[in-house]
């Protein structure tokens, strides 16, 4: 076959454009400028490159080792190197890359699942000037994309870059890591990497290995099938058209959106319309629960100083997700029902005189709710609109709920350890913080296996003998229990401390610093510096560093009493905010009864009148535990456990 001269001068230019392009040294997301490397030991940078080609590294202009690459990967170690910089790398083979504003420090990883990914925007209500003051150049953050994978572990991301901080890149940082970094920073003097690799809502069987899930055989034949791509796209091509159809269907039936006057339209003659007082669970209301959309209105009046002004608009958190407008023009929306609802108002919408608020508010699951304790408020400058109280309201719509999807990427085991985990075994670091364990708290027996095999895994992965691997026990969540009862989230709570039986492990204890009605507390700045004494004395050996509440180490009776002892008592015992509560004791019935306390030389008595000989003990036993007050004198508080003679 002849081929026109032309066609084969471009044939023979694309196939040394092809053969330059898979000659090219290429480099891991990981290893990019503002890059953060382990201080004080020897590091490793790696990549790919056409076999057989030589590759070079140099450091500042100075040759750190050359390597020839085999199987299309090359590795070069770094001699060890003490914390500062910037430094210049430079990577060379037939292309060179550099990478600029290197440092050398401590790197950590940030993982789990929601808790730990919770930006510093979403708490920025708790911390309004937090963001505009994070100016820390040497703290440096790498947010590892949120993917999944079954095949096996991949050697990179598909994205990611490091980033410093600064007001305008903290915003999406994790709020514990920032916390947790910058107090490290400060006390240590030294630069801080941050490996931010958590999703929402994962398990603790989404970070592990395929191997070591094999003594879970349930978890691991749940993802077997997703190993086959045509597979896996069509169970999620199938959960879109679904999910596509019921909103469909949702909106074409709403009454709200199909009249001519639509619901959030100004000018609607409401007179007929129930009311409801809010925030309130809509079931408390009277209302029968459903599953569709509910439209609620309320007339506000504004002074004439606020007319024209832009405004801020907070709604709580609401059950499900949400539409807002005011006067007729959509002010803001949020399709799930954990965030803040803080909704900017543009000037020009609101007027002098009477405004109209409208919510179209869409329930999934029967349980309409706007969360009390809540904001509830329009702010415009100065002034101040309480939003609490009556409300009409009309249904749009009833349905049925949404078919329930086939493939949740986060739920899965596997998926985490193989794209978000995996390629991370590269980079030396100095430890892991992690926050985890809402999604296993329905088997907390399962989870105290789990979790110390989940460490040790890592451990061996990382092959940096045993690292300082440092945990958040999980917060308050859920309402106040008035009589002593079961907890599933204390359950797991105390099974979280199985883990500190694991050498080099510290757990930081949360139950005063969540809230009750909030799955992601906002007080993240607690939970990072509370890591963050927990590396001090782990990872940097600072010996007089308290950085544990008190733990329950033994109890013995003595007549009608239990005495309790505990490790990490600090400077002493003490009961925060008055008498010492929290403790239930059970006879041989297991009938639990609140318990008389006392702390008498760093031990706690505990005894009821009408219990004789008691046989077990509890503390802090609640998904909420309140009152739970003790604490050591530096003023960490005490964590949950239960113990029986």
């Amino acid at each position: 076959m002849k081929i026109h001269p032309l066609l084969k001068t471009a044939l023979i230019v694309g196939l040394l454009n092809a053969a330059h392009v898979s000659a090219e040294v290429k480099l891991p997301k990981l290893l990019s400028d503002n890059l953060v490397l382990q201080r004080n030991t020897e590091t490793t940078l790696w990549g790919w490159a056409d076999e057989g080609e030589n590759v070079s590294v140099f450091l500042n202009g100075t040759l750190q080792g050359s390597a020839v690459t085999q199987h299309n990967d090359w590795s070069i170690t770094l001699a060890a190197m003490p914390a500062g910089g910037p430094h210049t790398l430079k990577v060379t083979g037939k292309n060179s890359i550099t990478l600029n504003n290197v440092m050398f420090g401590d790197v950590w990883v940030a993982s789990g699942q929601s808790n730990m990914q919770t930006t510093m925007q979403r708490t920025a209500e708790m911390f309004p000037n937090a963001i505009a003051e994070a100016n820390h150049p040497n703290l440096r953050q790498f947010t590892v994309p949120r993917t999944m994978g079954f095949k096996g572990p991949e050697k990179d991301f598909t994205s990611g870059q490091w980033q410093p901080t600064t007001p305008t890149t903290v915003g999406q940082h994790s709020a514990v890591a920032y916390y947790f970094g910058r107090k490290i920073m400060q006390e240590e003097n030294v630069p801080i990497g941050i490996l931010s690799s958590n999703f929402g809502g994962s398990p603790a069987e989404c970070w592990l290995s395929e191997e070591a899930l094999k003594k879970y055989p349930k978890r691991l034949n749940k993802v077997s099938a997703f190993k086959n791509d045509t597979y896996l796209q069509a169970l999620i091509a199938a959960d879109k058209k679904a999910s596509d159809a019921w909103y469909q269907q949702l909106n074409d039936n709403d009454l709200g959106l199909k009249t001519d006057s639509p619901w959030f339209a100004e000018n609607l003659d409401t007179a007929a319309w129930p009311r409801l007082q809010l925030p309130n669970l809509f079931a408390d209301q009277g209302l029968q629960p459903f599953v569709g959309t509910i439209w609620l209105r309320k007339t506000i009046e504004l002074p004439a100083n606020t007319a024209n002004k832009a405004g801020t608009l907070r709604l709580g958190t609401l059950v499900d997700a949400d539409t807002a407008y005011i006067n007729g023009v959509e002010v803001g929306k949020t399709y799930y029902r954990y965030p803040p609802r803080i909704y900017s108002v543009k000037p020009n919408i609101l007027r002098e005189g009477q405004n109209t608020l409208t919510v179209r508010l869409q329930v999934n699951g029967y349980g309409a709710e706007w969360t009390v304790e809540k904001p509830y408020h329009l702010q415009v400058g100065d002034h101040t609109i309480d939003l609490t109280g009556d409300w009409q309201y009309q249904i749009g719509t009833t349905t049925e709920p949404a078919p329930e999807q086939q493939y949740v990427p986060y739920s899965q085991p596997l998926g985490c350890y193989n794209t978000m985990l995996a390629p991370l075994f590269n980079m030396k670091i100095k430890g892991v913080i992690w926050y985890q364990g809402e999604s296993n708290t329905g088997n907390p027996a399962e989870y105290e296996e789990m979790f110390p095999e989940l460490i040790q895994l890592w451990r061996k992965k990382w092959n940096q003998g045993d690292f300082p691997f440092l945990f958040v026990q999980l917060a308050n969540y859920g309402a106040k229990q008035v009589e002593p009862s079961e907890g599933g989230w204390a359950e797991t709570r105390f099974a979280q401390m199985k883990a500190l039986e694991l050498t080099n492990t510290a757990m930081t204890v949360t139950t005063d610093v969540g809230e009750w009605n909030d799955l992601h507390p906002l007080d993240k700045k607690s939970v990072g510096e509370r890591l963050a004494l927990s590396a001090q004395a782990l990872a940097y050996g600072k010996k007089n560093v308290v950085y544990s509440g008190p733990l329950f180490n033994s109890m013995e009776a003595k007549k009608n009493t239990l005495i309790l002892r505990f490790n990490h008592v600090g400077g002493g015992l003490r009961s925060k905010g008055g008498e010492l509560k929290g403790f239930a004791i059970a006879g041989d019935d297991g009938q639990y009864v609140w318990a008389e306390t006392k702390i008498t030389r760093n031990k706690v008595i505990v005894w009821h009148k009408d219990i004789s000989k008691p046989k077990f003990v509890r503390y802090a036993w609640a998904n909420s535990p309140e009152p739970a007050n003790l604490y050591n004198k530096e003023g960490l508080p005490a964590s949950a456990f239960a113990a029986e003679l």
